[in-house]
């Protein structure tokens, strides 16, 4: 690269001096504005910077057709400036020479994070430095070759954008079918009733116990007994994640000790999407409880099944009750309290049954249509990394 381009870093102006960035006209990129970035060009991120401010530190003024370069925090994003830009000291960028296409180093470098990770430093993150940007090898063909092989690049990757953006449309019609299917069984409507007995709604006090977990303590972590337990970060959309339980004491182990047919709720949640987030539990680990972060619903078995539960539970977490009625700032808490009163459907035993069969009928099709997708989506990343290796094998 130190033989095709000038390699320029980057600056921060002193950022408690507003003068640097207040009525600021320069375009002034950080490594964030690349986070999530998939255009090719870029005109400016979040913030702009006065001539002031770009005299005041080691940015300068990077010529529009300038390869923009992060080089921590993380290594690896690529965008070409489309205009005047600045960075700041984040990026080693490539200004090219006559005879070199910005696009054609751009997808070079693209396919290049690990080449460009190997020549970096650093024990706290990985940096590269200048004079290692420099060393970066890249094939150069000649111009003429250049504009093909960025065609060709870019006719390949456009088929696979429109791939792509079918496959993820299939999974939010997938997202909205499961939802339009839980909708259906928690409304009485997915089967035909055996008989004409109504629900019954009754609070969840009537038909359940309620009870949040042990409280996470000093002394309940130097317990010499250590007891495994549940907690709010092992509940995903597709069940429980036990990869990572941890372990603590519990001085009334019965009282939190998890039995087969509890379900789980999310008490807590920063996000609006994840509070309430229901789990079913199945005995997966013998005599585990469960922490504060978590409340435990134990139906009443006379009343209703566990799954059927389960599945009104991430009904109403999914169509957002359990966040509009989650008091709480910035953290949403759901609270044991609040479930007590949670009106719930009661339908006959047999119905839940029937109910509770087609869900799981349907909802195992959308699980294979939705795992068919997901590796077709990493197949398709897989198909861009191999498409810029052919496209610039020498």
């Amino acid at each position: 690269m130190g033989e095709i381009a000038e390699v320029a870093g980057g600056g921060t102006p002193r950022t408690n001096d507003a003068a640097n960035f207040e009525n600021g006209d320069i375009p002034w990129l950080t490594p964030a504005d690349l986070s999530g970035y998939t255009e090719k060009y870029i005109a400016h991120g979040a913030r702009f910077i006065t001539q002031k401010g770009i005299q005041s530190c080691a940015a300068r003024l990077l010529s529009a057709g300038t390869v923009l370069f992060t080089s921590r925090a993380p290594i690896g994003y690529v965008a070409i400036a489309r205009n005047p830009i600045a960075t700041n000291q984040g990026f080693k960028s490539f200004v090219l020479h006559d005879g070199v296409l910005p696009e054609y180093v751009y997808w070079w470098l693209k396919g290049s994070k690990r080449r460009a990770e190997s020549l970096a430093n650093g024990t706290t993150f990985l940096e590269l430095s200048g004079a290692n940007a420099k060393k970066i090898a890249i094939p150069i063909a000649p111009l003429e070759r250049q504009r093909e092989i960025v065609a060709e690049i870019e006719k390949q990757f456009s088929r696979l954008d429109e791939a792509v953006a079918n496959l993820n449309r299939v999974k939010v019609n997938l997202k909205r079918y499961k939802a339009a299917v839980l909708k259906a069984a928690m409304e009485g409507r997915l089967v035909e009733p055996a008989t004409s007995v109504a629900w019954a709604l009754e609070r969840l006090e009537a038909v359940a116990e309620v009870q949040l977990g042990q409280q996470r303590a000093p002394v309940h972590a130097a317990a010499s007994e250590q007891t495994a337990y549940v907690r709010a970060a092992n509940v995903t959309w597709d069940g429980l994640d036990l990869s990572d339980v941890k372990f603590m004491g519990f001085p009334n182990i019965e009282r939190y000790r998890l039995r087969v047919g509890d379900i789980l709720l999310s008490e807590a949640s920063g996000s609006p999407n994840e509070v309430g987030k229901p789990a079913l539990w199945n005995g997966e680990i013998p005599n585990a409880c469960y922490q504060k972060t978590l409340i435990r619903i134990r139906t009443d078995a006379r009343l209703l099944t566990p799954r059927f539960v389960y599945y009104f539970f991430l009904h109403t977490c999914l169509t957002g009750q359990f966040a509009r009625l989650a008091p709480g700032v910035g953290i949403l808490h759901l609270t044991a309290e609040r479930m007590l009163a949670w009106p719930t459907p009661v339908p006959p035993l047999a119905e839940q049954h029937r109910i509770v069969a087609e869900v799981d009928r349907r909802l195992s099709i959308v699980r294979e249509v939705e795992s068919e997708v997901d590796a077709n989506l990493k197949r398709a990343q897989a198909l861009r990394q191999a498409t810029l290796a052919k496209a610039f094998a020498t």
